[in-house]
């Protein structure tokens, strides 16, 4: 898509088009730019979700997407703002938008999120917070190291048959310590002078 007229200003485009995509005129001036949002788009289009390709994003990735990028300040946009203008550029029964209706909710947060700022130049700032980003793991569940964790590490700690399959320094015993190995050596158990026979003959000889 071309640019109506390459000398009108992208706020003299928005007015006089207002179903024209503002992206599109963007793209004439900086390609690089809206191509990496673009590609951000569709890393955050397909985060939690195995099926999704990228073409289009769900209002829960589009309200990370803002968070992560800094689009929500909790200022001039809040997460109310983000959830009002992704029902508003969304087509009527759908549950995701594209990336065209995307570039649209940008527009419309763009003059919210830097206030004093010409269109254009919003436009630009806020392209900047998103360009080349990818979802964070950020409060993803990760490995606790707890109290319990330990204890349940720790062979010293262990009791009954358990106890047994490790010797003092924490080294398992291998199949020793599974496995009850009959004792044929001739000596009583719990016999502390086990081995000291043939050591005594000696002497005596």
């Amino acid at each position: 898509m071309i640019c109506p007229a390459s000398d009108f200003s992208i706020p003299t485009l928005i007015s006089a088009y207002p179903v024209f995509s503002v992206y599109s005129c963007i793209m004439a001036e900086g390609s690089g730019l809206v191509s990496e949002v673009e590609t951000a788009f569709q890393k955050f289009a397909v985060h939690g979700d195995i099926k999704a390709v990228g073409k289009e994003m769900n209002g829960k990735n589009f309200v990370k997407l803002c968070k992560d990028c800094k689009v929500i300040d909790g200022k001039n946009i809040t997460s109310t703002d983000i959830d009002i203008v992704f029902s508003k550029v969304k087509a009527k029964s759908a549950r995701v938008i594209t990336f065209e209706q995307f570039m649209q909710a940008m527009t419309e947060l763009a003059p919210k999120r830097f206030k004093g700022k010409g269109q254009e130049e919003a436009l630009q700032l806020l392209y900047g917070l998103i360009a080349g980003k990818e979802p964070s793991n950020t409060g993803v569940t990760k490995v606790a190291k707890a109290a319990a964790v330990d204890r349940l590490t720790d062979s010293s700690k262990y009791t009954g048959s358990h106890k047994e399959r490790f010797d003092e320094s924490g080294k398992g015993k291998g199949k020793a310590g599974r496995v009850e190995i009959p004792d044929t050596s001739g000596y009583v158990g719990a016999y502390k002078g086990q081995g000291t026979y043939e050591s005594k003959v000696q002497e005596d000889q």
